[in-house]
This record gives structure tokens, sequence and C-alpha cells, in this order.
């Protein structure tokens, strides 16, 4: 009965997991079109792929080897088993579809991770100091997803130890609760997860925005915790749950990816939602300037005192991510979302002129004046 609720809820969960994918590709299709598809955009269904695979093997564990392994067996029961018995076939069975199984279930996690940091490379195009942290988070993603396979492949040698029954093998032989494979692979894959989050999440605190989409923004993409904190229980899950640690693994490696899977479509699913919702009236945009257009400078609004505007001489700039609706609207728009450091073209506030334009000696100098306006879409 147990093995049926888990069936239901493996491929149900599946079922979500490919209709998420097949939205993300809707959005990015009509908000950028197929051909400014980017690598992100084929990775991901590669993704549903190794995730479908994932999905299959954690069922085989419990329908057709019965959730057994070469683990949680005495001394004595792998003496007298008989490698002709069913028993015997079973467990040999059950210990190389778990080796599988977390082969499946790293590859997925990475392929998510790598669409992450291709996002974020989007997202800091031109940012110099961003770019770096970018850089590094690609070579992160590698070196951990290397180490984390190799420890599930090369963690117990000779390969075939790890569905030897007698004599015993070893904690590291047994791959549905080996140690080795467990604690690397939760350790790296928090990591890995701590540093993506760190590349947004402190530039969207300072963020001059409302505070509710702050907040949206903030839980989008610090979405990342939920699947640290999934890792961390299935880990402690496998470890203390015994004979039914092969069982556990397939079943908690199911809803671990499933959570990072609509976890990291979601950056891409949500601008077209937002657009659809200002559409329909349903979303209620605060606005701390006018309707119709936003200044790109911190300073007062017209009618200010013109000597304090004079004062001001430091030219500042409102990044795109402050000014409402214009963020989230098109593709182009995904380099808005995060406020960086980069500059627009300088500007001249109206009324605003150089002490070196008044009074100088070397002839007439030409000042110009830009007033850039957004107007707000219908």
């Amino acid at each position: 009965m147990a093995g049926d609720d888990f069936t239901i809820e493996a491929f149900t969960l599946l079922g979500i997991a490919i209709i998420t994918i097949v939205i993300r590709i809707v959005a990015r299709w009509i908000t950028a079109g197929p051909r400014n598809f980017q690598l992100d955009d084929y990775l991901m269904p590669l993704a549903g792929v190794v995730y479908a695979l994932e999905t299959g093997a954690a069922y085989c564990v419990g329908a057709w080897w019965m959730g057994l392994a070469n683990n949680s067996m005495t001394d004595q029961q792998r003496a007298t088993l008989s490698p002709t018995s069913e028993e015997y076939h079973l467990r040999v069975g059950g210990s190389k579809t778990q080796v599988l199984g977390w082969s499946l279930y790293t590859t997925l996690l990475w392929l998510l991770k790598a669409c992450m940091a291709i996002f974020y490379s989007r997202l800091t195009a031109g940012l110099v100091n961003m770019k770096l942290r970018v850089q590094i988070a690609y070579v992160l993603i590698g070196t951990t997803y290397i180490a984390v396979i190799c420890s599930i492949l090369f963690g117990c040698h000779p390969m075939h130890k790890n569905w030897q029954i007698y004599p015993e093998p070893g904690n590291y032989c047994q791959p549905a609760v080996s140690q080795i494979d467990v604690y690397v692979t939760v350790t790296l894959n928090v990591a890995t997860d701590v540093y993506l989050i760190s590349i947004p999440t402190p530039m969207l605190f300072k963020a001059r925005l409302p505070w509710r989409e702050k907040l949206e923004l903030l839980v989008l993409f610090s979405g990342g915790i939920f699947v640290m904190a999934a890792g961390i229980l299935r880990c402690v899950l496998i470890v203390t749950a015994g004979a039914n640690g092969a069982q556990q693994a397939g079943s908690w490696a199911c809803r671990e990816t499933f959570v990072a899977v609509v976890i990291g479509n979601a950056p891409m699913i949500y601008p077209l939602c937002r657009r659809i919702a200002r559409r329909a009236g349903w979303y209620i945009s605060t606005k701390g300037f006018s309707a119709n257009s936003y200044p790109l400078t911190d300073s007062e609004m017209p009618g200010q005192n013109s000597s304090t505007m004079h004062g001001n001489k430091k030219r500042k700039f409102r990044h795109p991510l402050s000014i409402p609706d214009t963020q989230w609207n098109t593709v182009s728009d995904e380099q808005m979302i995060l406020p960086t450091s980069r500059q627009m073209p300088p500007t001249c506030e109206a009324g605003v002129w150089d002490d070196e334009s008044r009074g100088s000696q070397e002839g007439i100098k030409v000042v110009s004046e830009t007033i850039v306006e957004n107007r707000a879409r219908e």
C-alpha cells in the first residue's frame, strides 16, 4: 500500500514538474522568441528528461526490487543467503539501481544550478564585479559536480563491491546508505546553493523598490533555501532509516528534485505571470512618483529649492529596478531585475549647470539637457 502511495506521489510530482518546464519554455517563447533562446533554455528540457529517469529509478527501487539493497544485513544473513535465491537477486538489483539513482539525482541538481548561473549571467551582463562572481559560480558548479560524481562512482572500489552481499562490503559500498555519498553530496549541494543565493540577494536588499515588490523578488531568488532544507532532511532520513534506507533514498530524491525544478523555473515564469496579472488588473503596483514619468535622478522633483539642486553636483541615477512597469516585461528586461552599479549615460538635471561652464574664458560651451521619461504601458 505504501509503495502504491509513493508511485502515485512520484509520478504526480513528475507530471507537475514537466508542466512547469513546458510553461517556462512557453513563457520564454512569448517574451523572447525562439531565436533568442539561451543555453539554459535548452538545458532545462534535458533536466526534465533526467528527472523522468530519476523518477523511474526510484519507482524500480520499490516496485521491482521491493526496497531491498545490500544494506541492513547481519553477517549470518549474508553468509547464508544463496546467490541463486530471489532475495539475492533483488538486493543486487536494488544496489545497482541505487548507484544509478544517486548519479541521476546529482546530475539533475547540478543541471538546475547551471541553468540558474546562466540566468544570473544574463541579469548581470556588462557588470565587471558581478561577472566575476558568476564565473566563480560556473567553476564552483563544475568542480563540485565532478567531486560528487567521483564520490558516488569511485568512493567504493572496485565498482562491483557496490552490490556485493558477502562478505560485508562496508558502509561506503552500500549505496543506499553510504555515508560518503550522503555527506559529500549534501555538503557540496548546500555550499553551491548558498553561493548562488548570495549573488542576487545582497543587491535586492539595496534595491529602491516598494517593500512588496522587494519581498516578491527576495522570495523568488531565495527559493534555494527550500532546496537546501529538503536536501538536509533527505540526508537525515537516509542515515536514520535503517532497513528502509533504500526506499527513503529514492523517494526523498524525487521530492527534493521536484522542489528544485519548480524553484529553478520560477524566475522565468514569474515575469509572464506578472504581465498577465497586470493586464487583467489583478496587480496593483505601488509607485512613489507620477504614473507617467520616472526621473533617473535621486534628487528632488521639480519645485524643490533651486539652490539645493545647484549645490548637489554629484549626479545620481535611479536604477531601472526602481522604475515601476519597466522590469519583467520583455526578455531584455531580465537585465533590469537586479539593482546594479551599471550607470546610464551621463545626463544633466534640468536647471543644473556645471560651474566650469559659467564665466569660462575659453569661449562658448554647449551644455545639453536630456530628460528621460518612461511611459507606463497601457
